[in-house]
């Protein structure tokens, strides 16, 4: 609470009211994050499954100049699947890697080993704009926010900057599949929220 009283420092009802706000405006952007992450994970385990010719392509990390350094997070998703005394399967891994380990397959360190069938994950991101910094940027904006919101950090400073932040995951989630704006207007209500909020706190 302390961040909400400095910025409130003569009404503590505005400062509560803005602590709750931050809890509104959270909750309403857990069904866009949740497709968003779900269909990137989905999408660059469709094009690595295709590139290394089978559903376990993580265990030829380890022979790929480049990609070693990608065995530990493999190794841990493995450990805590055997900790739960489950079987090892290449679909387990996949749901068990973070959101960290997919977004960092598009950063410049594995450009040149990985971009090229990456690159297919993002078939409705127009050709001519399809270059690795183009998605790889949004894509790490969008992961740092997620963060922000599921350790329940403030996110309701500027609300403008909360809207164009709202666009570039939807935006982002076109890329992907360009169904999925339209199926998730169906339950997204972060516009709604902004609109309710930014008059809660005038």
């Amino acid at each position: 609470m302390q961040k909400y009283f400095q910025k409130y420092p003569l009404d503590e009802q505005k400062a509560i009211l803005h602590y709750h706000s931050n809890i509104e405006l959270s909750e309403a952007f857990y069904p866009v994050l949740s497709m968003f992450e779900v269909a990137l994970r989905n999408s660059l385990n469709r094009e690595l499954t295709d590139y290394f010719g089978t559903e376990d392509w993580y265990i030829n990390l380890a022979s790929v100049p480049g990609l070693i350094n990608l065995r530990q997070e493999i190794n841990t998703a493995k450990r805590h699947i055997a900790n739960r005394n489950e079987t090892i399967t290449g679909s387990k891994v996949v749901a068990e890697l973070t959101l960290g380990f997919w977004v960092r397959l598009l950063n410049s360190e594995y450009e040149r080993v990985l971009w090229k069938p990456l690159r297919k994950a993002f078939p409705f991101l127009e050709k001519n704009l399809r270059q690795r910094h183009n998605v790889s940027a949004p894509v790490n904006k969008i992961r740092n926010f997620r963060n922000r919101i599921f350790h329940h950090e403030p996110v309701s400073w500027n609300l403008g900057e909360l809207e164009k932040t709202h666009q570039e995951i939807i935006k982002v989630m076109g890329w992907l599949n360009n169904n999925l704006p339209t199926i998730t207007d169906s339950i997204d209500r972060v516009s709604i929220v902004l609109s309710q909020i930014r008059e809660k706190l005038q």
